[in-house]
């Protein structure tokens, strides 16, 4: 039995308190700034007011004024706030988190610096204080996993990856239970690359969906699984491409946290419906103001923080423009409010091999990524 502390009380930081608990574990459930009221209604009622699932009895809330009485004794931190919030968390926990505590990311995403990209738990590092950050081993999840799912105890299956093999495989003994399945990757890059970048995909697929809805109705009520099947496909190929550009291993973009995760993440969900509107005409700005105020979009959040780079990196050309047509456009469309224009000629006509090897200084880790 272990003692786990999970910061951030959304969706999937509540979600995993239940393999937690299932698995005899203390679970402190430690709120963000913005969770108060969740962690009220935890207090009160032991439900959680957007899963609609009652929340073990194993598992103590905290506002995050307690944060430092609940990492007393803490064998694991779980992160899960939101991808804005990883600086937020690493200087809210820099007082009392020892070295040799471990951090798990459950958040998604990417961060754009400019001239590079760089990894949410590299730059959570970075944001310790110097004395803590460079001995805090950091690990992450990435696969379909649907936190309402995985809160109902449905078969769930995932990918736990770090540089560490044998901290990797003790921390995985720790999470799995009869339903919650875990594999372990040391291939961190294609890891971390494909479950940030599946976000802003499946608002690509999502396009489809309004696509439908603005098109003249055919004699047979004919759907558009083709065209939505193409987008899913030249995802993989735009994926494949980008992990291998940054030295991470493609046949990571072919199993759970590429194509397992961008399957799951397009069955629904905002990045989904906010790809139905843009799809019907409605620019990105003004579909968030009249459809979607007050809610993060992880796809459209994800283009406007790696947007500039992603174009300053093509304008240098460390990437192939021809290799990457759908990124350039959702790009385009968030960051720009350009109006829709699916480059559908350009599917898997671009990026070399050659290309694609080339080596590449631009994605910042530790080292060590790969086999």
């Amino acid at each position: 039995m272990s003692t786990i502390i999970i910061l951030g009380a959304g969706m999937m930081g509540t979600a995993i308190t239940v393999p937690l608990s299932d698995r005899g574990h203390d679970v402190r459930l430690v709120g963000t700034h913005l969770d108060t009221d969740i962690i009220e209604e935890i207090h009160d009622s032991r439900r959680h007011p957007r899963l609609r699932v009652t929340v073990p009895e194993r598992v103590v809330p905290y506002h995050h004024l307690g944060l430092r009485e609940a990492l007393l004794g803490a064998d694991l931190v779980i992160l899960g706030v939101n991808s804005l919030g990883v600086t937020w968390a690493a200087e809210a926990l820099a007082p009392y988190l020892k070295p040799d505590i471990p951090v798990l990311f459950l958040t998604k995403g990417l961060s754009g610096e400019g001239q590079r990209i760089q990894l949410l738990p590299d730059r959570f590092r970075e944001s310790l204080a110097p004395s803590v950050g460079s001995g805090v081993p950091t690990m992450a999840i990435g696969g379909p996993s649907i936190a309402g799912e995985l809160a109902a105890r449905r078969e769930t299956w995932i990918v736990l990856t770090g540089t560490d093999g044998d901290l990797l495989g003790r921390t995985a003994d720790l999470l799995r239970t009869p339903y919650y399945h875990i594999w372990t990757s040391t291939d961190v890059i294609g890891v971390e690359v494909s479950v940030a970048l599946k976000n802003l995909y499946a608002l690509a697929v999502g396009l489809v969906g309004g696509l439908l809805e603005v098109a003249p109705q055919t004699e047979n009520e004919a759907p558009m699984h083709n065209p939505a099947a193409a987008i899913f496909a030249q995802a993989l190929s735009e994926m494949s491409y980008l992990v291998r550009r940054w030295g991470g291993r493609p046949s990571t973009v072919v199993a759970l946290p590429g194509a397992g995760d961008l399957y799951v993440t397009c069955q629904g969900g905002r990045n989904a419906r906010l790809g139905r509107h843009m799809g019907m005409g409605v620019p990105y700005r003004e579909a968030m103001t009249r459809f979607m105020t007050d809610e993060t979009v992880e796809g459209a959040q994800l283009a406007l923080e790696i947007g500039p780079t992603i174009e300053w990196m093509i304008g240098r050309g460390d990437l192939a423009a021809e290799a990457l047509p759908l990124l350039r456009t959702v790009i385009d469309m968030v960051c720009h409010d350009a109006p829709l224009n699916i480059p559908w000629g350009s599917f898997f006509a671009g990026g070399t091999e050659e290309a694609s090897l080339k080596d590449s200084s631009d994605v910042h880790g530790d080292g060590g990524y790969g086999p």
